[in-house]
């Protein structure tokens, strides 16, 4: 039986997720591990890692890799999200963790993130809901993808993420007063007016939200209730009133909310902020949680490569970035 393997190496954590195809099943999970991070404490004002960043790094994938000896058999690819990506010393770092683990990190550029979290929303939800709209806050950048089909019409990546935004406005993640929150809202929303074509959550529209931002601030919401509500759907007017009681706290008392969790707690007031930003400009009153974002899309056209599925990832990663070998990084 076929496997693929996904390494995830983001801000906070590098992810090792083992799947398999099985009849009855879209994949199968067979193995995880994860070893957590804390890049944004190591990134200077221009995001660049310093040296105990990149030396965590490479301590993380090769613990991750050492992690599962069955590795050997699987197809395995290793990508950075956008706080290596989008970092002046990119290069350093890839060549760095290539050198100490023999691991070659990838990088996806935004529209490639975007398409596939639209992909694997799209398995998710199955081809009979109709037209999707899929947003996903990360920490450097905003993906936003639309569409009918198993494939996105539109992807937009905006330099719009949490992490971004707490370091140019929120300095430690602390509010600032009701007119710097204006300020900051009046920013997001001049950034998203001025997007070509944004797709909008027009009628029949099923709108999903792939991102842990999104899923922690429906936690929050859920426990704020006054009745039992679901933790996988967040509607527009609880997002607005989960804003002032992120900004009414600082990050070690953010973490103590339900749903907030401690590495996050910093970024979560500017990721409420970019939500509920995102979901104005694309008039969504409300969004579904969906648990699959571009990980999953990864493993599931990596699988889909394996049994030789016309369309594979390879096909669709040159035709939208020019990476032809999905094994050789940037």
């Amino acid at each position: 039986m076929r496997q693929a393997g996904v390494l995830d190496v983001g801000c906070h954590s590098a992810l090792l997720t083992v799947v398999r195809s099985r009849p009855g099943h879209v994949m199968e999970p067979v193995f995880s591990h994860k070893v957590r991070l804390r890049l944004h404490e190591t990134l200077d004002r221009k995001g660049r890692l310093d040296d105990a960043g990149v030396e965590s790094v490479e301590r993380a994938v090769a613990q991750a890799i050492a992690s599962d000896p069955r590795l050997r058999g699987t197809d395995m690819f290793a990508f950075a999200t956008s706080v290596i990506r989008d970092a002046p010393n990119r290069d350093e770092v890839i060549r760095r963790v290539a050198r100490r683990t023999g691991t070659q990190l990838s990088v996806l550029d935004g529209e490639e993130e975007a398409r596939l979290a639209y992909v694997a929303a799209r398995q998710w939800v199955g081809p009979a809901a109709g037209r999707l709209l899929v947003l996903d806050v990360g920490g450097g950048t905003v993906e936003i993808a639309s569409g009918t089909g198993d494939q996105p019409n539109s992807v937009h990546s905006l330099p719009l993420g949490a992490r971004r935004i707490t370091r140019d406005w929120l300095p430690g993640g602390i509010a600032p007063s009701k007119q710097g929150l204006t300020e900051i809202r009046r920013y997001l929303r001049r950034k998203l007016e001025a997007v070509p074509d944004l797709p909008r959550a027009e009628p029949g529209t099923r709108v999903l939200a792939c991102s842990k931002t999104f899923e922690q601030l429906a936690r929050l919401a859920a426990a704020r209730g006054k009745a039992h509500r679901s933790q996988r759907r967040l509607a527009l007017s609880q997002l607005h009133a989960c804003v002032p009681v992120l900004a009414a706290a600082n990050p070690a008392r953010r973490a103590k909310l339900p749903g907030i969790s401690r590495h996050r707690a910093e970024q979560s007031l500017a990721g409420a902020l970019v939500a509920e930003a995102l979901m104005e400009a694309c008039e969504a009153k409300a969004v579904e949680v969906c648990p699959w974002s571009t990980r999953e899309g990864l493993l599931l056209e990596h699988l889909a490569a394996l049994h030789d599925t016309p369309g594979g990832p390879e096909s669709h990663r040159t035709e939208r970035t020019g990476k032809s070998d999905m094994g050789v990084g940037e």
